[in-house]
């Protein structure tokens, strides 16, 4: 058997992606991992309720990650095939569901809905003489690709040593035909190059029957890697293009490590962090099952509900570098019960996240810092009523930036924040504002050899000056976080009832 393995693209949602493509394409959810190249990375798989090669379309999940730009050298389109007699049906679901959507047309000779996903990939659904097992169903398989090449006779020359054959040119596509689906090529030269990001199709991956068809590919090609991924081995080629093209065997399956597909978080066996990695993956549900809608607020943010959360909630403000999940293992270990609410900083500095700009290692942008904390104080008020969170079980905890960032807020914002959790925090205000925290309980956490700790000192004294009900201890740590912080910060949080 030739033809197409899967096709894996990159989201920005994962709710909205798991919507879309189970709740309304049907497509059955058969695998979910953390992936094999980034752990941090979830990795969904959809398919037909075996998961069965050929029906497969998969989905890196970039959380709120930027998006890619589609040009030559990429994947455009995904086409799905449904019964000829179903077009009619799938049009009108898709204007039920207020879904944007093109056609019917004609494309060599087969009738084609055009419609987009939440991220905007191009999905075909091309009408077949396949099995009409009545409606509603999902699509049966895949029907094929359009890549998008600044070098098509080039393109076509490579696909053709796996089982592709030229079937026709249609409108400036040039088709190429296998046992049971098709690629088609469209002539992109003089188009700008595609970008990586969400949004975008990472490669086609087409099938080989086993191992052995893999180290021959291996030993005739050039500039390739091959990866055993546990449901396949793969290997990866670009094409003369640079479009990417990956061979995946047939087996072993997606039912090698589970019976009930797609029903659990799958981690990659050398990967030994297991319940670090499931708390910093994003959480969804699947079509019909309770969920919390996300609101769209100032600060990108994301929500892990363990399954007996008790009410309490940690805000976490990660440090220089970080994300809104960084945070997520350790205030897990602190609070296992409680619901854990993380923000990303919007304030960058060389490519990474912080929550207000520095102009020097010790000295701050005053007014990044004011008007960061403004969109705080906004993302507090809608959070609590979106989210339906008690002010009074809530504690921040805030690493390094996060944690200068949170007393700051306390400064600007006095009567937000009633209970913090500060590891290795400075003052950065310049002046600091009277603020009178009386009833706030704080824990400031600084490290023996931080060489930041010296700066310590003036933000404890000026907790100490508003009358918040300080906690101040040095560990045995640098400013790295360390197992000391975890048994303080449990002790603590056990004590203030939160």
């Amino acid at each position: 058997m030739t033809g197409l393995h899967h096709v894996t693209a990159i989201t920005r949602d994962v709710q909205a992606n798991v919507d879309f493509w189970m709740g309304f394409l049907g497509l059955s959810l058969v695998k979910q991992t953390a992936g094999f190249e980034d752990a941090e990375q979830l990795h969904l798989f959809y398919g037909d309720a075996t998961g069965a090669p050929g029906s497969l379309v998969s989905f890196l999940v970039w959380q709120d990650g930027a998006p890619g730009r589609v040009g030559h050298g990429q994947v455009a389109e995904i086409a799905l095939a449904i019964p000829r007699a179903r077009i009619g049906d799938w049009l009108t679901r898709a204007m039920q569901r207020g879904l944007r959507v093109e056609g019917p047309v004609r494309e060599f000779g087969a009738p084609v809905l055009r419609l987009r996903d939440p991220d905007g990939i191009i999905v075909k659904l091309v009408g077949g003489d396949i099995p009409d097992t009545g409606w509603p169903a999902a699509p049966a398989r895949l029907q094929g690709v359009t890549l998008w090449s600044q070098d098509a006779p080039a393109t076509a020359a490579f696909l053709a040593r796996f089982g592709y054959a030229h079937q026709g040119i249609e409108g400036g596509v040039t088709r190429l035909a296998s046992d049971r689906d098709a690629i088609d090529i469209r002539d992109t030269a003089g188009f700008v190059p595609g970008i990586p990001g969400t949004g975008v199709i990472d490669h086609v991956a087409l099938r080989v029957p086993d191992v052995a068809a893999i180290d021959a590919h291996r030993a005739a090609l050039t500039d390739v890697t091959v990866h055993d991924r546990l449901y396949f081995t793969s290997l990866y080629v670009r094409d003369p293009a640079g479009i990417l093209i990956e061979l995946a065997t047939d087996g072993p399956g997606m039912a090698v490590d589970e019976d009930d597909l797609g029903r659990t978080l799958k981690v990659p066996p050398h990967m030994t962090d297991d319940t670090d990695l499931r708390l910093r993956l994003p959480q969804f549900a699947r079509p019909g099952e309770e969920r919390t809608p996300m609101r769209d607020l100032p600060f990108i943010h994301r929500i892990h509900t363990p399954d007996d959360a008790d009410g309490s909630v940690i805000l976490l403000l990660h440090g220089t570098g970080g994300s809104e999940s960084d945070l997520m293992p350790l205030a897990h270990r602190i609070a296992p019960r409680a619901t854990l609410l993380g923000l990303r900083g919007r304030s960058t500095e060389e490519g990474v996240a912080r929550f207000f700009r520095r102009l020097s290692m010790a000295s701050f942008d005053q007014d990044d810092i004011r008007s960061e904390a403004a969109a705080f104080a906004a993302f507090w008020e809608g959070a609590m009523a979106a989210y339906g969170l008690d002010p009074a079980r809530l504690t921040v905890l805030g690493y390094s930036n996060g944690a200068n960032f949170a007393g700051a807020v306390m400064a600007l914002h006095p009567g937000l924040i009633a209970r913090a959790i500060l590891i290795r925090p400075m003052l950065v205000l310049d002046p600091v504002p009277r603020a009178d925290l009386s009833g706030v309980r704080v824990l400031t956490l600084q490290g023996a050899r931080d060489p930041y700790g010296h700066y310590a000192p003036a933000l404890n004294d000026w907790l100490t000056a508003s009358g918040a009900d300080l906690d101040a201890r040095t560990i045995a740590a640098g400013h790295e976080i360390a197992p000391e912080d975890l048994a303080a910060a449990s002790a603590w949080m056990a004590s203030s009832g939160a």
